[in-house]
């Protein structure tokens, strides 16, 4: 089985990030625009300017240890992780990872996977929110790798798992350990996830949707209200309106209206990575105490704890019934 999860520049310089943001932002799932309005911007100003100032924001938060990013770490942890908590049981299954963008690349993996002498492989897209710019591209990735291949395997992809109870389960479980963990309570729980452009939405993706039934079983587990945990969305660019309410707006808000204690949990991210820890912890805990807040707290992300692994363990040994 193939875990697979956005994707990362090899490094932060310069030219390591014009490749990634290159691969990444020519994409047509990730960007609809007309490629005769986007080419010209994309190559004329964005990829000039932006490598830059992302490499920066990916220095805050890379592990220097390892010299990668900690999307890669983690998922490389999830991967192992997994591939010793099936193991014990299913000796014959074979687990490694991949990034949509960047490296390890799919199509590289793919091949290796079958070169080990797996026949059927089991794409596990990690993204808990289906959305045609996610869980949709790493299937066209999977998919133009396949089309290239005389022997092709038999492909199965998990489905989006953004209600199923073992992730809401975890979820609720990492989050009362996070605030178990404070000397303080939040006022408000904001659940942030990843923005899409409401033309997006509009046109039929189902990510709006995901997310909310998500952030409405979270509540329900939490036991907490509407005004106690809120669903808002981040990372956001360019002038187009994208899903709100916006993370950045509201939690300039609420401080500004007398909200001194804020925690916020990302349950669309597998793994933490440059948009947790450099967007949400640093930017919006700068913002938060700009504008009067106190105490900011960010729930990491379920990452490659033992819950988390237990919760990947249970949804692929549901989506490989038959086959072990």
């Amino acid at each position: 089985m193939l875990l697979v999860n956005l994707g990362t520049p090899e490094a932060t310089d310069y030219w390591s990030m014009r490749r990634y943001l290159k691969e990444f932002l020519s994409d047509r799932r990730v960007i609809e625009v007309s490629p005769w309005i986007w080419w010209p911007l994309l190559n004329g100003i964005i990829l000039t300017t932006r490598p830059s100032r992302s490499g920066e924001a990916y220095r805050l938060i890379w592990n220097t240890e390892l010299d990668e990013s900690p999307l890669k770490t983690i998922t490389r942890g999830q991967s192992d992780g997994l591939a010793a908590a099936l193991g014990a049981e299913h000796p014959e299954i074979v687990v490694d990872w991949a990034m949509r963008y960047g490296k390890p690349a799919i199509k590289d993996k793919l091949s290796d996977l079958m070169e080990a002498g797996c026949d059927r492989i089991l794409l596990f897209p990690l993204y808990p929110q289906y959305s045609a710019a996610t869980t949709a591209t790493v299937n066209d990735k999977a998919f133009e790798a396949l089309g290239q291949m005389r022997w092709q395997p038999t492909l199965r992809v998990v489905p989006p798992y953004f209600d199923d109870p073992s992730h809401i389960d975890a979820l609720a479980a990492s989050l009362r350990d996070h605030l178990a963990s404070l000397d303080w309570e939040p006022e408000v729980v904001l659940a942030s996830f990843h923005g899409l452009p409401k033309e997006y939405f509009d046109k039929g993706d189902p990510y709006h949707c995901h997310c909310q039934k998500t952030g409405r079983l979270l509540r329900e587990a939490m036991g907490m209200d509407a005004d106690k945990l809120r669903v808002v969305f981040q990372s956001r660019f360019g002038k187009a309106e994208w899903l709100q309410p916006y993370t950045d707006k509201t939690v300039e808000e609420l401080a500004r209206s007398g909200v001194k204690n804020l925690t916020v949990i990302t349950p669309g991210f597998a793994a933490d990575c440059v948009e947790t820890l450099e967007e949400i912890a640093m930017q919006a805990g700068e913002s938060f105490h700009e504008n009067g807040g106190e105490n900011f707290s960010v729930a990491p992300c379920l990452n490659d704890t033992e819950a988390s692994v237990a919760m990947l363990k249970s949804i692929v040994e549901r989506e490989l019934a038959g086959w072990i």
